[in-house]
């Protein structure tokens, strides 16, 4: 499976970048979650705009959540690689130390007694010297080998320790944004109950506002930028109707990000998790060279994601309650444009 996943240093010091840079989004979204009470609910005029605004909040907690779901994934896969790592290492300790115990044992059934005691009593001194150089150069080289396992080992040891203290930060992390997600699913249930209260021509008016689109440019129906966008186009046709699920990439349910990554995937291209990152994950072009295939991206911070599918229009997974459908390319504010 190809990937555009830009190549991350290796190490200790990606897991603390990671971390920051998840905690940091986590921090972020929480403050945006924040700004309005659990209890806020739409009323009068202000219906759309308090219904979209809780729909956006809603993602921005969704896309922190994948991004530290994804991290913690791998920090856990790498906790894992270390305990295979010191397990291997310890195993190599043990078999030397059999070794020195073996050369401790035979020293003591010779009798175990010093240097000069046995050169003094040894019936053959030149033999006793050879077979004394020999041992003490196997016994000097097992030694120094162990001790550089022992060092390993405890780097090794320690390598775990930090690992393992960002995975616990990590999840610490994740949850949090769970906790948020709860909050925003409170607000959405208060926006839902006031549209079902609303008449039905309200809640026609507001359906045909939320899928009006804005002014963008004279977009054709153009033909895919190639197979592969031509595959993934049609995978994410065929998840018409499939319901928004918090966190979810398929096949039953999606978010918005989710969608994108199951679609390119039965491309056979691996995309990341997060509308943040699909931003990056190919060439940006201009708006009014789109083509089908091609990801846009909307809002400034990346929150939503849709694919273009030609003649001014995208597939997406709008937001709970709405299942995968089409809409106009204008439904949100345009950030980019991505031609993984």
């Amino acid at each position: 499976m190809g990937s555009h996943r830009r190549l991350a240093p290796s190490g200790l010091c990606r897991g603390r970048g990671a971390t920051a840079a998840v905690l940091s989004a986590v921090a972020a979204a929480a403050t945006a979650l924040a700004a309005a009470p659990a209890d806020a609910a739409p009323g009068g005029g202000d219906t759309r705009a308090t219904v979209d605004r809780l729909y956006r909040e809603a993602e921005q907690a969704t896309e922190a959540y994948n991004e530290a779901g994804e991290r913690a994934g791998s920090l856990r896969r790498r906790v894992g690689q270390a305990q295979d790592r010191i397990a291997r290492q310890q195993d190599r300790v043990n078999a030397m130390r059999d070794a020195l115990g073996a050369l401790a044992g035979a020293q003591y059934r010779s009798g175990g007694l010093a240097a000069s005691l046995a050169l003094l009593f040894s019936d053959n001194p030149g033999e006793y010297l050879d077979r004394a150089a020999v041992l003490d150069r196997i016994g000097s080289r097992q030694a120094g080998r162990l001790r550089e396992l022992q060092t390993a080992l405890r780097d090794l040891a320690r390598e775990r320790a930090e690992v393992a203290g960002e995975l616990t930060a990590l999840e610490k992390s994740r949850q949090a944004v769970a906790q948020h997600k709860k909050t925003v699913e409170q607000k959405l249930a208060a926006a839902r109950r006031l549209l079902d209260s609303a008449s039905s021509a309200q809640r026609g008016a507001y359906e045909r506002a939320s899928r009006s689109g804005g002014d963008v440019p004279d977009l054709t129906g153009a033909a895919p930028a190639g197979s592969r966008a031509a595959a993934a186009l049609a995978a994410a046709r065929s998840a018409l109707g499939r319901p928004y699920v918090w966190g979810a990439n398929g096949p039953g349910g999606f978010d918005c990000s989710g969608l994108m990554q199951w679609s390119y995937a039965q491309a056979g291209v691996g995309l990341p998790r997060t509308s943040q990152e699909q931003r990056y994950a190919g060439r940006q072009v201009p708006l009014s060279q789109a083509r089908p295939g091609d990801l846009i991206v909307y809002r400034s911070d990346a929150s939503h994601v849709a694919m273009y599918v030609g003649d001014g229009r995208v597939i997406h997974a709008p937001h709970p309650g709405a299942a995968v459908r089409y809409d106009p390319v204008g439904i949100m504010p345009v950030a980019s444009v991505t031609r993984p």
